[in-house]
């Protein structure tokens, strides 16, 4: 198993979700704001190249920047077979894609991209939020490489294991990718900082902060039993190993 981390940097994020490079000067109307990195992954397995959860829909010099991260990694996009979805939000969906004359063009064509069918319910009604980009997921959803899920656990194929968690949103959703004996846990935005192992808090921008803190607890314990690599999504150090 391969884990490359696909790091876009840190972003300023202020409460209505924007999304802002955070070595950018700050704005004198600019407050209240978090302080996070984004990162998605590739896993590279035997005949499989997934990609988890698909970052910001932005450009670097008229690329998309998930698509020049991969190249950059030596893969192309065409190359990604999997994509494994945690939930909607839209720092996490956006780099599927990009408008081009109006038209929404994806960005890999060549992958199926797996994600819960109840988040997608939930998060096309949330159309005052400003974590949900419902348009774009419109435009997701007249993909025809997409495989919805149903289940709250199962198998993907030999090597990838999901649950749906809640927490962070109400159908979140882990991975746990096994390969010769070595296991690698997503654990998403339920478990997005080390830090977040630090300190046992329900955090108030969560859906249900008890629960997804309840989880982050068991997983520790087993990640230390049984020597996880964790992978961390919102960290500037997005892997470590517990041991």
């Amino acid at each position: 198993m391969k884990i490359i981390p696909l790091q876009y940097g840190v972003f300023r994020v202020s409460k209505d979700k924007v999304f802002t490079p955070a070595d950018t000067p700050l704005q004198p109307d600019e407050s209240g704001y978090l302080t996070m990195a984004i990162c998605p992954f590739l896993i590279e397995l035997p005949g499989q190249l997934i990609l988890l959860d698909a970052g910001l829909g932005i450009e670097s010099d008229g690329k998309p920047v998930i698509i020049k991260l991969i190249n950059e990694a030596g893969y192309n996009a065409t190359d990604v077979t999997t994509i494994l979805l945690s939930h909607l939000h839209k720092d996490h969906v956006e780099g599927l894609g990009y408008y081009e004359d109006d038209i929404f063009v994806q960005n890999f064509p060549n992958a199926t991209i797996f994600f819960q069918q109840r988040e997608m319910d939930y998060a096309l009604t949330q159309t005052q939020s400003h974590s949900f980009d419902t348009d774009i997921l419109k435009e997701i959803l007249s993909f025809e490489n997409l495989s919805p899920m149903h289940d709250d656990e199962g198998k993907l194929g030999e090597y990838i294991t999901y649950q749906v968690t809640g927490g962070h949103s109400p159908f979140h959703q882990v991975f746990f990718i096994e390969q010769d004996n070595e296991i690698a846990f997503y654990g998403a935005d339920n478990l997005p900082q080390r830090a977040y192992l630090k300190f046992h808090i329900a955090y108030k921008t969560d859906y249900d902060g008890k629960k997804a803190m309840a989880c982050r607890i068991q997983w520790e314990q087993e990640a230390k039993e049984n020597n996880w690599q964790v992978l961390l999504y919102h960290d500037k150090h997005p892997v470590i190993r517990m041991d």
